[in-house]
């Protein structure tokens, strides 16, 4: 498959940075799904996962939130074919039926999540039925909780860690040194490791974790100046590669 040039991914973060933003939903404290979620009509939707959380300021899995799902989805619109909602995003908790009408859920910062059993439960059908879960924005210092929500989902699991011959990093865009992906503020490398069906990596993928890493960090301000244009691309270069994948399988 033809790729689209760097210049391409430059011009659309160029349209990007006189975009105007649309409305924020503020000061997200628990774990709940909201009335304003897109209703189901079959195109992709970018479904960010929340979890309970009570501490004194935002809400972790609401990092980058709106701005990351607002630029993202409007590159995967206009590099790739998928049809996909850009002026709008959803909000599920795991416990959501919602979900399964979703092929792809994300989570930012795991290092902080906790289930109950139900969401346990219906994390683990959601998964074995096709479903595909990305979690990204997490930090170097917090692999003991990931690892252990995901071991109450899959007991049996075992983590892969993934290099560049991995099919993951060749769905759309090359990527074939994903260990020098730039980071945004963790100590290098990042590091991709996911949970294969029946621990095999010849089998489909079910969990994809974006460790000691924070793409959605570059997406949510690659219309600034914040970081070089080069690296806001490999950011969306991964993304879009991982949800491709996540999309197609």
């Amino acid at each position: 498959m033809r790729t689209p040039s760097r210049s391409s991914l430059v011009i659309v973060l160029a349209v990007l940075a006189t975009a105007s933003a649309l409305a924020q939903r503020g000061g997200f404290r628990t774990s709940q799904s909201y009335s304003g979620n897109v209703p189901y009509d079959g195109k992709f939707v970018f479904v960010r996962i929340s979890y309970p959380w009570y501490g004194g300021r935002l809400a972790p899995w609401a990092h980058d939130y709106p701005r990351g799902e607002q630029h993202f989805t409007r590159i995967l619109s206009e590099l790739t074919a998928v049809p996909t909602h850009t002026e709008a995003s959803s909000i599920m908790s795991l416990s959501d039926p919602e979900i399964f009408r979703n092929p792809l859920i994300y989570m930012a910062e795991p290092g902080t999540w906790s289930m109950n059993d139900e969401e346990v439960k219906n994390l683990r059908n959601y998964l074995l039925k096709g479903g595909f879960m990305i979690l990204d924005d997490d930090r170097y210092n917090q692999w003991g909780n990931i690892d252990l929500q995901v071991s109450r989902v899959f007991p049996e699991g075992r983590w892969v860690e993934l290099d560049g011959t991995n099919q993951v990093f060749h769905t759309f865009f090359e990527v074939d040194h994903p260990e020098t992906v730039p980071q945004y503020y963790d100590p290098p490398p990042p590091h991709f490791l996911a949970m294969f069906e029946d621990n095999n990596p010849k089998k489909r993928m079910l969990i994809l974790c974006n460790y000691s890493t924070d793409i959605s960090e570059f997406w949510e301000w690659s219309d600034t100046n914040f970081k070089p244009i080069e690296e806001n691309n490999w950011a969306y270069k991964v993304g879009i590669n991982e949800f491709i994948y996540g999309i197609i399988h």
